[in-house]
């Protein structure tokens, strides 16, 4: 955090380091507990500009403190691996200095820009979602410096995704003794995980993963709590009003059990990136940069999400993979493409230099981002 403060010192904005609401998450034990967030950097420059940019990358990787992934080596001349180089350390290096560019500029005092690093990306934004909201809704374009796919390719449309918790509870009981009396939590989910899974399928581009299953002890015990982690991704609205009502059934069942009760928890707490005209006009835009440095700029749908979801929900039409060239992220063979970040930075610096010398339009604000905008000030 620290590091990253002074490493933006010379763009000659105002830096500050913005506390973020505590979030819940269920433990293993079936209860709900407070976890403290950390903190966000953000870095503001001349705010009350016409013309805002909004710049986001975000400081946590998948990687735990004790991982043995701790550091860097070069795999060739050209090719970097090491946690979080390519997501997303590479991108707030592009985003440093195409920032830095700009402001070499005769043109930068025409549009204002602030930087915001959250330190929650990888865990879903829970604690930085509001404070993503509420700077979008001061900006008229959004950019996020994610890295592109292996090959350059950037995403254009992007599924939605919520993270849910089943909580099964059922009677314990001595399992030799009195098995009768107990109610098996286990086994009442196991029936729930089955359906749950056979939803896959049943609608087009929906896709339900059970990740983690925790419950049960001493196997003399009738188990009497069970839980499930999944996550489910959507393509739009409708879908997520379908998978709603499939969970609700499939909890009223479990339910409906003797002796078993079930509470489900979450949400989905990135809606869908709809690739717009508003995203198609910010596309043509980066592509015209691209021809002129010689970058092609090619773009796909993408079942992966990230803060450009959260800052689209907002009304704020961005790019959200303006990072390095990289791949294999989250695993410990994660790599970035040295080349990419001069390549990269001098994309991102063009598409802003064109929008504050006024070469390009601005993407036009609809009634709906004003009454955002009004609300939020």
């Amino acid at each position: 955090h620290k590091a990253m403060a002074n490493a933006f010192q010379c763009l000659g904005g105002t830096i500050s380091s913005l506390s973020l609401p505590s979030v819940e998450q269920m433990g293993d034990d079936g209860t709900v507990r407070q976890l403290p967030s950390g903190r966000a950097l953000h870095i503001v420059k001349r705010p009350d500009a016409a013309k805002r940019v909004l710049l986001c990358g975000h400081m946590d990787t998948v990687f735990p403190i004790d991982s043995p992934f701790q550091s860097c080596r070069l795999l060739d001349q050209d090719t970097l691996s090491g946690p979080g180089v390519a997501d997303m350390k590479g991108g707030i290096v592009v985003m440093l200095h195409a920032l830095a560019a700009l402001e070499r500029s005769p043109e930068a005092n025409s549009i204002g820009w602030e930087v915001l690093i959250t330190p929650d990306e990888e865990t879903g934004s829970h604690g930085s979602a509001t404070l993503l909201a509420k700077r979008a809704a001061e900006a008229d374009i959004g950019m996020i410096f994610e890295p592109t796919m292996p090959d350059g390719t950037l995403a254009g449309e992007r599924k939605g995704s919520g993270n849910f918790t089943l909580v099964v509870r059922g009677k314990a009981a001595h399992a030799g003794r009195e098995p009768h009396l107990g109610r098996n939590a286990i086994a009442a989910l196991a029936q729930a995980i089955e359906q749950i899974d056979s939803l896959n399928g049943q609608r087009p581009e929906v896709t339900f993963n059970v990740g983690k299953i925790t419950g049960g002890g001493p196997t003399n015990i009738v188990p009497d709590l069970a839980i499930c982690r999944f996550n489910i991704r959507v393509p739009d609205q409708s879908a997520i009003d379908w998978c709603t009502k499939q969970l609700d059934n499939i909890v009223k069942v479990l339910n409906d059990k003797d002796g078993i009760t079930a509470a489900l928890h979450g949400q989905f707490d990135r809606q869908p990136k709809p690739f717009d005209n508003r995203q198609a006009s910010l596309f043509e835009l980066l592509q015209s940069c691209g021809d002129q440095i010689g970058v092609a700029v090619n773009h796909v749908p993408t079942g992966g999400c990230c803060d450009g979801n959260n800052l689209a929900a907002a009304g704020l039409p961005n790019i959200d993979t303006l990072g390095v060239q990289g791949g294999n992220i989250h695993s410990d063979d994660e790599y970035m493409i040295l080349d990419s970040l001069t390549e990269r930075a001098k994309l991102s610096a063009l598409f802003l230099l064109k929008l504050a010398s006024g070469e390009a339009d601005w993407p036009a604000k609809n009634p709906h981002d004003s009454a955002q905008r009004e609300s939020s000030c």
